[in-house]
């Protein structure tokens, strides 16, 4: 499976989106600090995730998350009671 996920930082408050084959190894990830985008928000929490069968098609959902503002928005109000 892969996943496009939003996660939240309990820092900042600020959201990241993003994809890959495996979320709990990923969010230890952005946890330790070893990515650049989110190293400064740390700790992060998952807030969404959605599951694909083809990484095309996560990829192409993770891609309209984070560059369309419409579909960030959408996101943000399916999830706004999750948010911290």
């Amino acid at each position: 499976m892969h996943f496009v996920y939003v996660i939240q930082s309990r820092k900042t408050k600020d959201l990241y989106f993003g994809c890959t084959s495996n979320l709990e190894q990923r969010l230890v990830a952005h946890n330790e600090g070893r990515n650049s985008s989110t190293k400064f928000g740390i700790p992060w929490e998952i807030v969404f995730c959605e599951g694909y069968r083809s990484s095309k098609d996560a990829k192409a959902r993770e891609s309209k998350l984070k560059y369309y503002g419409n579909a960030r928005t959408h996101i943000k109000n399916r999830i706004k009671n999750s948010l911290l």
